[in-house]
């Protein structure tokens, strides 16, 4: 307990990021995530690493695959206008195979929106913003210990599942100070490099397994990389059956791994009729609420969603069929978890509680809609 702070949600980010082998980040500010960035020039050069600061989000995400091609555990942030501009190299990463972290501090929108202020209105774009059937990993703290920690697991997932990670949350977690344990007993994961000579190299096959064993530009495998699909070889392929190969395996080596990806918090849902879910600054609302109607003797729980893509509906619809209780959806848009929970759980065992007007859901706002579902 010797390494406790007071440290804000981005400063946590940071520290997670360079305890986790971070050694490039390359962005442009934007609100609110732009502390984030700020204490990366600072801290990231007496690391041994790299800052970059780009001209826009679309040269940020670029820069950090680039980095990443060469062997660093790279990393941007940004918010929800410089998200949108980074879809398409989001797309490129991920049928690349090339892992990236990505921090999404969310703000109001659509367009400029409400910089300042909180919203989760990107839920959907986190998974779908970018075209084509392809494999993402979503993670959302709701405190800063969390953001430490997810941010740690956020590089560690990436390398793992060569994949591009995002940690996603709102304006509420970035800004707030709380105490954190700068320490982690996770282990810090490394890709895994070939294992075959040069000569013999194919880097995108991946033998009885998922995932490729990518060697860093500059290290003496020579091979193709490209957004096209592609054969083992990197190099470009009109072949149906070679293409649906690739974009099954893609997918896959994310929907194989579930139990490993999905993580979530769940208090008290056992013999509960009515049980909140929540992820990010609404699970503190939720948490609250949640504890003193339990006070009060009233059979109420809690889900906090700690990974949000993969979705997981599997353990929704087993709590569900074992304690038909109805849900309550606390959240900052206008019901993109909602309609996402619909798929497991019927839709009219849910109630959303919706605020997008850069305000927070108040534990006031919970309980009426808890009075509502137990009258």
């Amino acid at each position: 307990m010797g390494n406790k702070r007071l440290v804000q949600g981005n400063e946590a980010c940071v520290e997670g990021a360079l305890k986790a082998g971070a050694r490039f980040f390359a962005g442009y500010p934007i609100t609110p995530s732009t502390e984030i960035a700020e204490l990366m020039a600072e801290k990231l050069p007496l690391a041994g690493g790299v800052f970059m600061q780009m001209e826009d989000e679309i040269a940020s995400i670029a820069t950090i695959i680039g980095a990443s091609i060469a062997g660093a555990k790279a990393m941007t942030a940004t918010s929800g206008p410089g998200f949108s501009l980074m879809q398409e190299n989001l797309g490129f990463a991920a049928m690349t195979e090339v892992p990236i972290v990505v921090v999404n501090v969310t703000r109001g929108g659509p367009s400029t929106g409400t910089p300042t202020q909180a919203s989760q209105g990107d839920f959907m774009q986190a998974r779908w913003g970018c075209h084509g059937d392809h494999p993402v990993i979503v993670l959302a703290p709701s405190s800063v210990q969390e953001v430490y920690d997810l941010t740690i697991t956020a590089f560690n997932m990436a390398e793992k599942y060569m994949v591009p990670v995002v940690l996603l949350y709102d304006e509420v977690v970035g800004h707030l100070r709380e105490g954190v344990e700068l320490s982690s007993s996770q282990e810090i994961l490394e890709r895994e490099m070939p294992t075959v000579s040069p000569s013999e190299y194919q880097p995108y096959d991946t033998g009885d397994g998922l995932i490729p064993k990518l060697a860093p530009f500059g290290s003496g495998y020579r091979y193709h990389m490209t957004g096209l699909s592609h054969d083992e070889t990197g190099f470009p392929t009109s072949k149906p059956a070679t293409i649906e190969k690739l974009l099954v395996r893609l997918n896959d080596k994310i929907e194989n791994n579930r139990k490993d990806i999905i993580k979530y918090k769940t208090y008290d849902i056992e013999d509960a009729k009515v049980i909140f879910l929540a992820y990010g600054s609404p699970v503190r609302s939720a948490l609250q609420v949640q504890k003193e109607a339990r006070a009060r003797g009233e059979k109420v729980g809690l889900i906090q969603l700690k990974t949000l893509w993969p979705f997981p509906h599997e353990l929704l619809a087993e709590i569900f069929a074992k304690t038909q209780a109805n849900f309550i959806i606390p959240e900052l848009s206008l019901g993109q978890l909602a309609d996402e929970v619909s798929k497991s759980v019927p839709r009219e065992k849910i109630t959303g509680v919706k605020r997008n007007d850069g305000a927070l859901i108040t534990p006031a706002q919970l309980e009426q809609a808890l009075k509502g579902v137990l009258q």
